[in-house]
């Protein structure tokens, strides 16, 4: 394997940035970390009509999103930029031309017309017969001035077939039969993607091209071109399909797919991350990984081939480890991917001590960021908002005696933690023959708002002394008829 080996991720600016497109960035991004490569993103925007700046700003959002940051490329620059396809049209005539003038490649003048001509008439001829450009320009008379495509010459290949060896796949043999004189260059100056890809790679010094098993039809042309320009050829890498549950090709259809929706779903970047990394690649049974982990324990030799049927269960599961674990999302971070949540909600000025006293309280029941927010929201507010049917059923005229009991002893706690709270309450109940629920349910909606909450006195502790009294007081107003 190369020492400081480049890769590279090179989407196409066309729309969303698709899941299956992230799984291929972050493999070749553990591959730079682990192995102080270098990761280049490069914009395939050859494609005018679809290819929008929007796109493009999707695609970098995201990744930054997901944290995989890239050392060359969009915004960073790099010695061998640009980045962009479409900034780089000089070289693929360059490179063209060189081809041209060793017999590997030629112009094609044929036009639209004529082989759209040649198809009409070998589907009469033949209908299940598939057309294979016959080579009529290969010894034309040259006119570089007349409109043209440039083909390359696979009569100048002189083996029957190539081969190569897939880090994945392993020996891969395709017969050069099956190959036709591809067209290289569009009239305009523009490359198709066999083509550009490999001028890009070449002059951008890619060691290893790492990307989805459905490019590896692509490969054995793209070898050819390295042949034929005379230069070192990366070592290749195809990944496993991403496919829907039904075993099709996964799109919008099946669910979300793209990374901002996974962002807006309340989704951690790294239970994206981590349920990615385990999408055709495997550490023995440890299912859950930090970013660190990720990158010491990520290898080559334990890429799988079969293609997998994503599971949204099983990401969403992986997410809440995430969410839940501490050890895999520190507090800070909790916190500043959560703020976007609350502040969607309204809420007034959060304190952040008293955010960060709250969250442990509801971290093992949020399974998104977006639960998290709604867990969290009746601690950051004056005032609850009260459930009707809640404070119907529960603050009713019978429990305002005992709130007033409730009451008068949180102000004589000390020190006034979830312990302390707990026994002077059980004393409270002892002395007065209750049984738990007679204060829990009429205090839990007082303080929350709501019938389900975190545990009581955990609740307590977090609002404090004095906003516990007052939404306990609030509650026995409500109690006595007052409006909610």
């Amino acid at each position: 394997m190369v020492d400081h080996p480049r890769v590279r991720f090179a989407p196409s600016p066309t729309g969303y940035l698709h899941i299956g497109g992230v799984r291929t960035a972050l493999f070749n991004w553990l591959w730079a970390r682990k192995n102080r490569g270098t990761f280049v993103l490069r914009i395939e925007d050859t494609d005018q009509e679809r290819s929008t700046p929007e796109s493009v700003k999707v695609i970098l959002d995201s990744l930054r999103w997901l944290g995989l940051d890239w050392d060359e490329g969009p915004e960073v620059g790099g010695p061998q930029g640009p980045y962009f396809q479409m900034q780089r049209l000089h070289l693929y005539r360059e490179f063209a031309d060189k081809l041209i003038s060793n017999g590997r490649a030629y112009r094609c003048y044929c036009t639209k017309e004529e082989l759209a001509s040649a198809r009409e008439k070998l589907k009469q001829e033949n209908p299940k017969a598939n057309f294979v450009y016959p080579g009529t320009c290969r010894n034309r008379t040259d006119h570089p001035d007349r409109p043209h495509v440039v083909r390359f010459n696979m009569q100048a290949v002189n083996r029957e077939a190539t081969a190569y060896k897939d880090l994945v796949f392993g020996e891969v043999s395709t017969p050069n039969s099956a190959q036709q004189d591809f067209v290289m260059l569009r009239s305009d100056g523009v490359p198709l993607y066999n083509f550009g890809v490999v001028i890009d790679d070449l002059t951008m010094g890619i060691t290893l091209v790492m990307r989805g098993r459905d490019h590896m039809v692509n490969t054995p042309p793209q070898i050819l071109l390295y042949e034929a320009l005379e230069h070192a050829i990366p070592q290749f890498a195809h990944l496993p399909m991403m496919l829907a549950p039904s075993g099709e090709k996964l799109s919008k259809r099946h669910g979300a797919v793209s990374v901002g929706e996974y962002e807006t779903g309340g989704f951690l970047p790294m239970g994206v991350v981590n349920y990615l990394a385990r999408f055709g690649w495997s550490h023995g049974d440890q299912e859950i990984f930090s970013r660190s982990d990720l990158i010491d324990k990520f290898d080559l030799e334990h890429l799988g081939r079969p293609d997998g049927r994503f599971d949204t269960k099983k990401f969403a599961d992986v997410n809440f480890e995430h969410l839940k674990q501490d050890a895999l999302t520190d507090l800070d971070t909790y916190v500043r991917h959560l703020g976007p949540f609350l502040d969607k909600r309204g809420l007034p000025a959060v304190d952040p001590k008293l955010l960060r006293a709250a969250i442990p309280t509801i971290r093992e029941r949020a399974r998104t960021l977006i639960e998290a927010a709604d867990a969290l929201d009746f601690y950051l507010r004056d005032r609850p908002n009260y459930d009707p049917a809640a404070v119907k059923k529960i603050l009713v005229a019978e429990c305002v005696e005992n709130l007033e009991a409730v009451a008068a002893a949180i102000g004589k706690i000390e020190p006034f933690d979830k312990a302390t709270i707990e026994v002077a309450l059980h004393a409270l109940l002892t002395e007065r023959g209750l049984p738990m629920k007679a204060i829990a349910q009429p205090a839990r909606v007082a303080l929350t708002g709501k019938t389900a909450s975190p545990g009581l006195f955990e609740v307590m502790e977090v609002l404090g002394r004095d906003a516990t009294i007052a939404r306990l007081r609030a509650g026995i107003e409500l109690a006595r008829g007052g409006r909610s």
